[in-house]
């Protein structure tokens, strides 16, 4: 076979090129549209039925999908117009086939029959399809007044008539006097058909981020959840109870010049009642000691709750999983997107879509098109959206991956025993012939460190040994971790006597902005790109790098960040600015 000309090649570089800019482009226009705009599924522009067309073509990629149609806004008004619903994966790379047992004209009906449940009619809405089971997002449940008043508001506006319930189930008045008992029954209607729909969807798990029980305005409750529900309607789910700081909290994120680490959520405000609860089943595999949630900054309690996520959607085979706050588009579109860029950078979700294309269907999908108020939270400086992206520099580790890691149950080792560069000089005693025999205590499975959150205090995991190029997420899966044999050193010596590299120490490309012990590095940015130690990043980290890059620049071309106070050096301008002009795009709003 003849080689390209340079000619040639240097022409498919340029297109290469052209294309990715492109794409770039297209990210940011979809950001500076979100910016603007809020969505609303009965105003819809041009520019608006481009971007629902354009999701819809890739989740056709790997996707064979039905659509639930929402015409207007007609079952949820800050829902999409067509809302797709994953029937099971069609590329040919998947040889295991996860059908779809759905019918989607009794979904569809089943969708309209119990949209009156939730808060703001956002039903449960399956989002993401992992490994045949659908992970759901939804609003919390309507309390009585929500209830009380949108029946009488459909009832009134439909001449008297209301075909919510369906024709074998309509709504009964109640022919006892007692206030208590008339809201039973029409509670035991409306949440009886969301658990019809939950049931449908093989949904088991719920995961309820609100920090109340029940959200109250002006003395009164105006919404509920699973957890309180009186009658235990939910009994037969596992719910689970794990608290997130609403939007509001992320001002102080902005404040804080967008640093996260150090930033701990106030859990003694009095309309903060809602324990992490959690069964017992998901906390003892997973190393973590739920005790101290109260005590974790914004880091930790975001890695730790995407990795009991991650880890019940992996653990059950079959069940799927829904995940809500109170409206449903703020915290809940966040562990969404997480959940899907984190899935996708493993390979296990649309393995056929670039950065670029994941990036642009959770933005455009799971933010806009399900109704987050972008506009509204920038003029507040609640930038839970860019926290999203920025933070995937804290998930790149083999720690959150959903795949499947071999260890050996007898194991005592801890990640935290050992840091990066404690590893990095283990390799190279490795080289030189140090390291011991087949006669080891134990063996290790090699990871990804992840670069974000390689200097913190927290859990190190070890390397892959394979060096990966810039550009290896084109090329499919790599090769299974290699394992390295390591005989456990006398307590007294276990650690290394340098856990920190002169070069690490003096490295400003970490994205952790923390030393070992977790304090915060004066002149490290917080926009920084995780740094390539020692030795290659795993495909994961190269993936979301990616993602996070070019979110960077869109957002730096478009939105722009507003820092409190002028960062040391222009550090926070200088690098969105490098982000710009690396994907060919130039920051039109500068960071004041």
């Amino acid at each position: 076979m003849m080689a390209a000309s340079p000619s040639v090649s240097g022409s498919l570089t340029a297109s290469g090129q052209t294309l990715s800019g492109r794409k770039s482009e297209e990210i940011a226009d979809l950001i500076d549209l979100f910016s603007k705009t809020q969505y609303r599924a009965k105003e819809v522009s041009r520019r608006v039925e481009t971007i629902e067309k354009r999701c819809l073509e890739l989740f056709g990629r790997d996707y064979k999908y039905s659509v639930i149609h929402n015409t207007n806004g007609e079952v949820c008004g800050h829902y999409p117009q067509q809302i797709v619903f994953l029937e099971y994966e069609s590329t040919e790379l998947h040889k295991d086939r996860f059908e779809s047992t759905v019918q989607i004209t009794k979904l569809q009906d089943l969708v309209n029959r119990s949209k009156l449940a939730r808060c703001r009619g956002r039903f449960v809405c399956p989002v993401i399809l992992y490994n045949g089971k659908h992970i759901c997002r939804s609003s919390t449940l309507a309390g009585w007044g929500e209830l009380y008043g949108r029946t009488g508001y459909n009832y009134i506006f439909s001449g008297g008539t209301d075909d919510t319930w369906g024709a074998e189930s309509e709504p009964e008045v109640p022919e006892d006097d007692s206030v208590r008992n008339g809201d039973s029954q029409l509670f035991d209607k409306v949440r009886g058909l969301d658990i019809k729909l939950l049931r449908y969807l093989s949904v088991r798990y719920i995961c309820d981020l609100m920090v109340e029980n029940k959200k109250v305005k002006f003395g009164l409750n105006v919404t509920s959840s699973e957890k309180v529900d009186k009658a235990q309607r939910y009994a037969d789910f596992t719910l689970l109870s794990v608290p997130y700081p609403g939007c509001e909290f992320f001002k102080d994120y902005k404040d804080r010049d967008y640093t996260a680490e150090g930033l701990v959520f106030n859990w003694n405000q009095d309309f903060v009642d809602a324990p992490l609860t959690i069964p017992a089943c998901f906390t003892k595999n997973l190393s973590i000691n739920w005790s101290e949630y109260q005590s974790w900054d914004l880091v930790h309690q975001t890695q730790n709750y995407l990795k009991l996520l991650l880890h019940i959607i992996s653990s059950d085979d079959e069940s799927g999983l829904l995940v809500h706050c109170i409206s449903g588009w703020d915290r809940t579109p966040l562990f969404v997107s997480l959940l899907r860029l984190s899935l996708w950078a493993d390979g296990a979700v649309h393995a056929s879509l670039e950065p670029t294309e994941i990036l642009y269907l959770t933005i455009a999908y799971d933010w806009f098109l399900f109704g987050h108020m972008l506009p509204d939270r920038l003029t507040k400086g609640e930038e839970i959206f860019f926290f999203c992206f920025n933070f995937l520099k804290h998930i790149v580790s083999e720690k959150f991956s959903a795949k499947k890691k071999q260890r050996r149950k007898n194991s005592q080792f801890k990640d935290t025993d050992f840091t990066v560069d404690d590893l990095c000089k283990l390799k190279s005693r490795e080289a030189r012939g140090s390291v011991t025999s087949l006669s080891s205590d134990f063996s290790l499975i090699t990871e990804d460190a992840g670069g974000a959150s390689s200097l913190t205090n927290e859990a190190v995991d070890l390397f892959s040994g394979q060096p990966l190029g810039a550009s290896s997420w084109r090329k499919g899966h790599t090769s299974s971790p290699q394992t390295v044999l390591w005989n456990r050193p006398d307590p007294m010596h276990e650690r290394l006597a340098h856990p920190l590299g002169q070069e690490a120490k003096s490295s400003s490309s970490s994205s952790s902005n923390q030393s070992e012990q977790g304090f915060t590095r004066a002149g490290s940015s917080p926009m920084s790109v995780p740094g390539r130690r020692c030795p290659s990043p795993s495909e994961r980290q190269v993936r979301l790098e990616a993602v996070r890059e070019v979110f960077l620049a869109a957002y730096s071309s478009t939105v722009g960040l507003k820092s409190s106070a002028p960062s040391p050096s222009g550090a926070i301008t200088g690098l969105l600015e490098q982000f710009a002009r690396g994907v060919g795009l130039r920051g039109t709003n500068s960071i004041i």
